[in-house]
């Protein structure tokens, strides 16, 4: 299977930087480009911010897209940079919790849960699966979750998601199955009853 190439007529145009081509490529691209920055784990406005950057790329540097990949991948490919830019900024500013402080958040003077975790039978509604599929997709690896959503949420091809990871396909099989073991453990972990792995 080999990755889509753009058609060269839609190529040049973007690379033009005719003001169509730009436009149609944005509308296109802005609802997968939402999803997938939700999927990584930004908030809605943080969200919003990074498709902001990633299309002011795209318009800055059209004129150096060769139409070896989809334009989608593309700019999934921007996209992930722009959070993992974002990752480090926030690794730097990070500080170590104080593990008194997490205790007394999370306990009461006589060593009781003040929230206690939820018990497995728990009826949840979709809502709530949501929720914490979402949870467990932040607890997972950048590289994993970015396979995960770009191959499983987006569904991009196989190639696609190789090109925009750096990745080669042994590689990407390697990071779809322990994202999807560990979202299985983690929903397990929840209460929600899982399934074994599939094959990509």
């Amino acid at each position: 299977m080999t990755t889509p190439r753009e058609p060269l007529q839609r190529r040049d145009a973007i690379r033009g930087r005719d003001p169509a081509a730009l436009e149609a490529v944005a509308r296109e691209n802005i609802g997968p480009l939402l999803r997938g920055a939700r999927a990584a784990g930004l908030s809605g406005a943080d969200a919003y911010d990074a498709v902001q950057e990633v299309l002011l790329v795209f318009v800055e540097k059209a004129d150096r897209y060769d139409g070896r990949a989809s334009v989608r991948t593309w700019l999934f490919g921007i996209l992930f940079n722009k959070i993992a830019e974002r990752r480090r900024a926030v690794a730097r500013e990070a500080t170590v919790d104080d593990i008194d402080a997490v205790v007394d958040a999370r306990f009461d003077a006589r060593g009781q849960w003040i929230k206690p975790p939820r018990s497995p039978d728990v009826q949840l509604a979709a809502g709530q699966a949501m929720k914490m599929l979402e949870e467990c997709l932040e607890r997972l690896p950048e590289r994993r979750r970015a396979a995960f959503v770009l191959r499983e949420v987006e569904q991009l091809d196989v190639d696609e998601v190789c090109n925009v990871l750096e990745v080669s396909r042994n590689n990407l099989r390697v990071l779809l199955f322990r994202a999807r073991n560990a979202l299985r453990e983690c929903l397990e972990s929840k209460g929600i009853e899982g399934s074994a792995d599939v094959a990509l």
